[in-house]
């Protein structure tokens, strides 16, 4: 068992490096200085996963070290929310001296969020019979003494629900506190606090747009529900089934209607917008109807597709959401040829990392 691996680095040092990064792989489209949006340096990550190591008696987290991949025993994990760090001790002084819970059981997950709820995922090499359920009840109810969690229980084509399968987050942004539904194994942005100065940038790049906002890769409304005061109607589209039914869930509970969801990949958008397929998926959504003016894309790692690309490009301004700058510049080099980059910005995601999130507002050449 190693030792946990140390940083020297402070994290201004860090996010210094990745503002001095950024803007020199965006020097090509942006000469200004970008927004930077730093993270807290702790209790920032909503999500966190580790392996249960058994040792004899004695039972704890493991993670792995990235250079050595041998493993190390974690007992708080400080870049997690302060709920995660407070569950991950009760959790092993409650599992380690049953028998029936810790059987087998390799991972521990955790969803969690600003509204301090938390889903706790037991991960188990076995199958769970009525005995592990009973007990892992009987685990929620002393959890939900201190905190408001839900347990689910996980095995080779097993899923066992105690509670819920979600959290209700809640997001401040401009002046307002969003509800979101946050479902247990689908993506979520891991950093609340500077998801919501993500949501903020995005307000504030539409402000003076008009007509219609459509948004690409949409996941449960993070950026649609907060955006919809701000344009005549949402279009989102996403493909991920339980992302579209969270989004419907949290239109309706942000009492939003003017935002509507279709469970579409961005390449059939592509081909419905032109005219080239019809999908049943897309009905009560009347395209022709709309003045979409702006876009907003936050694509995954492989960023853009060339039809996708192509056809962004046909709309005045585009919010481009970027995990991956490389990604971004790549599709950059083909949307300048109509459009220029009037503001950027870095968000910290995930801090001490090299991972950096970023986005660009761009908008049509004159």
């Amino acid at each position: 068992m190693s030792t946990a691996p140390t940083t020297t680095i402070t994290y201004q040092d860090q996010l210094q490096a990745k503002v001095d990064t950024l803007t020199s792989l965006l020097s090509p489209f942006y000469k200004q200085a970008l927004d930077v949006y730093p993270s807290p340096e702790q209790h920032y990550r909503m999500r966190a996963e580790f392996r249960v190591w058994h040792d004899g008696d004695d039972l704890y987290y493991i993670m792995f070290n990235k250079e050595t991949k041998t493993p190390y025993q974690v007992d708080e994990f400080p870049a997690a929310s302060e709920t995660i760090n407070r569950l991950m001790q009760r959790i092993i002084e409650l599992v380690k001296p049953n028998p029936v819970l810790r059987k087998k059981l390799f991972q521990v997950d955790f969803l969690s969020g600003l509204s301090q709820e938390c889903v706790i995922s037991l991960l188990y090499h076995r199958q769970l019979d009525d005995e592990w359920q009973a007990q892992a009840e009987a685990l929620r109810t002393e959890l939900n003494k201190e905190f408001k969690v839900s347990v689910i229980g996980r095995a080779r084509k097993q899923k066992v629900i105690l509670g819920d399968d979600f959290i209700i987050e809640e997001l401040p942004a401009d002046g307002k506190t969003y509800q979101f539904k946050h479902i247990e194994n689908s993506f979520t942005q891991p950093n609340a606090y500077v998801n919501t100065h993500m949501i903020e940038w995005a307000i504030a790049q539409s402000q003076g747009l008009t007509g219609d906002l459509l948004e690409l890769y949409c996941g449960a409304g993070n950026f649609s529900i907060p955006l919809a005061a701000h344009f005549d109607h949402v279009v989102g589209t996403e493909i991920a089934k339980p992302s579209v039914e969270a989004a419907q869930f949290n239109i309706a509970v942000n009492q939003i209607d003017n935002v509507q969801i279709a469970r579409l990949s961005a390449e059939e958008f592509v081909e419905a917008l032109a005219g080239k397929r019809q999908f049943e998926r897309l009905k009560g959504i009347e395209l022709a109807e709309r003045q979409f003016n702006t876009v907003l894309v936050d694509p995954p790692r492989a960023g853009l597709d060339p039809a996708t690309t192509q056809m962004i490009s046909q709309f005045d301004n585009i919010i481009y959401i970027s995990c991956n700058p490389h990604t971004l510049v790549d599709n950059l080099e083909a949307l300048s040829a109509t459009h220029e980059v009037s503001r950027a910005a870095l968000f910290d995601q995930f801090p001490f990392t090299e991972h950096m999130e970023s986005g660009v507002l761009l908008t049509r050449k004159a």
